[in-house]
């Protein structure tokens, strides 16, 4: 199992994303994951990186569909890979249906056919082919100019069930996020891989998982607070964690105190932690992704950074297949 960062923090300095860049070029990490930027776009704040001779393999986990039409994402998910030299990982997700109804007027009428025909598009333009689609959701009849560059492999964020079983159909790789290791080997991961599934090559897996390590003043619920609580009050959230098991009830406190609880937030020393993260190896993740965002919320970008660099420490990459792996 590979593991790779999540940027902690949402930049609005794109300096302030070097520290955590140059982590993935110091240490095992695989990959330099990015969310939805909201100041910055992350596309941008990559080929800045770039720039800057900074040039690592990049996630996006995930990119919001309605913020972009198939197209604009192809073309930038490629532009990603040409200014890194590197392969590229394009996840998307739909996003809340009130984002939908506030960006598109009103919510894709199916949230899993959106997902779908957005991701067979992309596909097919990074690549190289041209698109034809009449959908429900998506027309395109275009392809790319032809370029070289590395390849792009195409994403869905997955929360439950059917979005894993259209990942499983569709995507290239899943992404899952707030997803226990219980819930992925009972639900999440039978369901991609019984899909059927239209591609030669399997599904990878990656695991975005949110962590904090234990230390003096750390308060484990205001940390898992700081790092989930704007997601738990959006109700697709919630409806998730009820059917991992995870019972959320509005109360800020209480229902950060489950999340701890369940392991959807992982709190603990480094060895306990990365015990924990063996979990997700033995379920079928393929890559889990660091996130420490909420130290970063509650301590600091550099308190981040610190925790991110002590647990890869305990990671070296397999000399032959290039897998992060305990040793």
């Amino acid at each position: 199992m590979k593991y790779s960062l999540l940027l902690p923090i949402g930049p609005t300095r794109p300096e302030q994303v070097v520290p955590f860049a140059n982590l993935v070029q110091w240490t095992a990490a695989d990959r330099l994951w990015l969310g939805q930027g909201m100041v910055l776009e992350s596309q941008h704040l990559v080929s800045w990186l770039a720039g800057l001779g900074i040039r690592v393999p990049i996630g996006f986990g995930v990119s919001l569909m309605p913020f972009r039409s198939p197209y604009h994402a192809a073309v930038e998910a490629r532009s990603v890979a040409i200014t890194t030299g590197r392969p590229a990982v394009a996840g998307f997700g739909p996003g809340a249906v009130s984002l939908q109804r506030g960006l598109l007027g009103r919510p894709y009428p199916s949230q899993i056919g959106a997902a779908k025909e957005y991701v067979r598009i992309v596909r097919d333009l990074v690549a190289g082919r041209t698109a034809e689609a009449e959908g429900e959701h998506f027309t395109v009849s275009a392809a790319l100019i032809p370029a070289l560059a590395p390849p792009v492999a195409v994403g869905l964020g997955v929360l439950r069930e059917r979005m894993a079983v259209a990942a499983g159909e569709a995507a290239d790789a899943a992404v899952t996020w707030m997803a226990g290791a219980r819930y992925l080997a009972d639900t999440l991961l039978p369901a991609m891989r019984g899909a059927d599934r239209e591609l030669a090559a399997p599904l990878r897996v990656s695991a975005i998982v949110p962590f904090a390590l234990a230390g003096p003043g750390r308060d484990p619920v205001a940390l898992a607070s700081a790092a989930c609580g704007s997601h738990i009050q959006l109700p697709h959230y919630r409806d998730t964690l009820r059917r991992a098991g995870v019972e959320v009830r509005g109360a800020a406190d209480e229902d950060a105190r489950a999340l701890v609880d369940a392991g959807v937030f992982l709190y603990g020393s480094a060895e306990e932690i990365h015990g924990a993260l063996g979990e997700f190896a033995a379920a079928g993740v393929d890559e889990v992704v660091l996130n420490a965002t909420g130290v970063a919320l509650t301590h600091g970008p550099k308190a981040a950074a610190d925790d991110l660099l002590r647990m890869l420490r305990g990671v070296t990459p397999d000399a032959e297949s290039g897998d992060g792996g305990l040793r």
